[in-house]
């Protein structure tokens, strides 16, 4: 078995990446066309950590989206639930503090990180609420939250061009370069099924974020979602 089905059991997420891991970061650069690197540098900026701060990177895979934040002087804890992914990071940077963790029962305690972040695995989530409230739990007041992730074009003609690629174009390219292409016939169907960025946004504020907004990265193919935790706590 090596793609998931669309009601994201959490065992069979997590044996896809294990499958996909020691060629995951290579396929991403191809299928989004060079794209993925840019995105990292948006989210890195969007983030800001600096010197003394924590950041919690969820999803983190093998930690390449991790080392933009150690890069700025934060202290950055990538966690993802795939073993496959953190043995294959643990090779590439042993310095990581790679940590295994379910994002909907974080290993944390409370108020912990100044940023949490997560890049294209929310949509893996099974319960994207419960995820949306561990990772505000675990948030210091006045914390900030940046989730990136494949989303819907605005304009509709790209759409119905980048609806084609996924689900015709991108599982062939897939299994050109990688180790587990079917996979990525789970990623064609995922992505169009993913809430939009307002209904994402909607969700952020049901789950306690504030100062909710996003911006749009390549039309639309990737949204930039940003929120902060209260400062102080009601009640």
């Amino acid at each position: 078995m090596t793609r998931a089905s669309l009601d994201k059991q959490p065992h069979e997420v997590a044996a896809m990446f294990d499958d996909v891991a020691a060629k995951y970061d290579l396929t991403n650069d191809v299928i989004s066309l060079g794209q993925a690197r840019r995105w990292r540098k948006h989210v890195a900026a969007a983030v800001g950590g600096r010197p003394g701060e924590k950041v919690l990177d969820l999803a983190a895979g093998t930690g390449t989206s991790s080392i933009p934040f150690s890069a700025d002087g934060a202290y950055v804890v990538p966690c993802d639930f795939s073993l496959g992914m953190l043995r294959e990071g643990k090779k590439r940077h042993e310095w990581l503090p790679l940590t295994a963790g379910d994002a909907t029962r974080l290993p944390f305690a409370d108020e912990v990180f100044d940023a949490v972040t997560i890049s294209y695995g929310l949509r893996n989530v099974q319960d994207t609420d419960a995820a949306l409230r561990e990772m505000l739990r675990v948030t210091k007041p006045g914390g900030r939250v940046v989730i990136c992730e494949f989303s819907h074009p605005t304009w509709k003609p790209f759409r119905t061009v980048y609806t084609e690629y996924l689900m015709r174009a991108l599982p062939t390219v897939a299994r050109a370069v990688s180790s587990s292409p079917d996979a990525y016939v789970y990623l064609a169907e995922s992505i169009p099924a993913w809430p939009d960025q307002p209904a994402l946004a909607g969700r952020m504020r049901q789950a306690g974020w504030t100062d909710v907004a996003w911006r749009n990265l390549a039309g639309g193919i990737v949204a930039l979602h940003r929120g902060r935790k209260a400062a102080t706590s009601a009640g």
